[in-house]
């Protein structure tokens, strides 16, 4: 698919509510496993693998580093789509223990003007269960897939520890690695857990349950010391890594935002970027960074790896730009690590702390 066909069926697509257009086109990806030669034609067109991309991650081979943030596969219906889409890795969910609808509808909303989402979507998926029978059907599909997980949405507050172990028991041997969210903005009472004491509970609790690694993704919101003083006691605790960042409830970022739910994409680049940038000056060399928030370009992927990020995410910008992007970030990593002498990726990391 050239980048002239993705824009002809975006412009389609865009005609129609999001949710609507995200759900026609999970048709097309929910076919790919049926479809085995146009899945070759599109992987052969968008993947890149090479020796400067290649890394080894908690005993995971990661071919390139762009990833696909959590949200957009809800029930890991796409997952062997993704590396013909480019995809690096992928992550899955938020998935909650049991099924849920989610926020009522109007719930997900194009800011076109500002080449990024607003989403108000409330964990909507099929539950933990529908999940798991999932993950078997992949079973030994060699690709690295992430398993982001969050508390049902009418758990208390006080109950919450709960919900995280009965997640982690379920997926305790299923995928490459697990995702703590308590960042997202749409299930109510979720961000007063990015406390150290609930951190510190989460963490202790998962190392007796899981050998899987296990990191914590925070909002972009927090000022920056209190993030590094969450992500410290993560780590502290056991967390593997930093996920870093969800979605901005910083409205103030465009006149065209609704009053409610996460913006992502291109507005929330540069608070992501910031914020990522302060924790990986601390945590850079003591645990494994991962960067989301509005990237769309090589230089802002390589600006990410340089401040700590081993991996990157992609989500809102390929809605925009479709998958062609991708492509483009991984070659054009490929062009600066040789311009800067680098052998491999693993060279460039954190290359502003060192």
């Amino acid at each position: 698919m050239s980048l002239l066909s993705y824009q002809t069926l975006k412009n389609i697509l865009f005609k129609v509510n999001p949710e609507t257009a995200h759900s026609i086109g999970g048709l097309g990806l929910k076919a790919a496993p049926y479809t085995p030669f146009v899945s070759k034609f599109f992987k052969n067109s968008y993947f890149v693998s090479s020796p400067l991309l290649k890394q080894v991650l908690f005993d995971t081979t990661f071919e390139n580093p762009v990833g696909l943030a959590a949200g957009f596969d809800k029930n890991g219906e796409y997952i062997k789509a993704m590396p013909s889409l480019g995809f690096g890795f992928t992550e899955i969910g938020t998935i909650t223990p049991k099924p849920q609808a989610g926020n009522a509808r109007p719930r997900l909303f194009r800011l076109k003007e500002d080449r990024s989402i607003q989403n108000a979507m409330g964990f909507n998926n099929r539950g933990a269960d529908f999940m798991l029978n999932q993950l078997a059907k992949v079973e030994n599909f060699d690709y690295p897939i992430g398993i982001n997980i969050g508390k049902n949405k009418l758990t208390p507050e006080d109950e919450a520890l709960n919900d995280y172990k009965t997640l982690l028991e379920t997926f305790k041997d299923s995928g490459n690695y697990i995702v703590i969210n308590i960042s997202s903005p749409n299930t109510p009472g979720l961000r007063d857990l990015q406390n150290e004491k609930f951190i510190t509970d989460l963490f202790t609790m998962a190392k007796e349950i899981t050998s899987q690694p296990i990191f914590l993704k925070i909002a972009p919101d927090m000022q920056a010391q209190d993030a590094i003083d969450l992500c410290n006691a993560a780590v502290n605790a056991g967390s593997a890594g930093i996920i870093a960042t969800n979605t901005t409830i910083d409205y103030s970022v465009t006149e065209h935002a609704k009053d409610f739910g996460g913006i992502s994409g291109a507005l929330v680049r540069e608070k992501s970027y910031e914020l990522f940038k302060a924790i990986g000056k601390e945590l850079y060399g003591k645990t494994i960074l991962i960067s989301v928030g509005g990237i769309e370009t090589a230089e802002d992927a390589y600006r990410r790896i340089k401040a700590g990020a081993s991996l990157i995410q992609i989500y809102s910008m390929l809605i925009y730009n479709g998958p062609i992007m991708i492509k483009e970030i991984n070659e054009g990593l490929i062009e600066l690590l040789k311009a800067d002498g680098y052998e491999n990726i693993s060279e460039a990391i954190g290359a502003d702390w060192k």
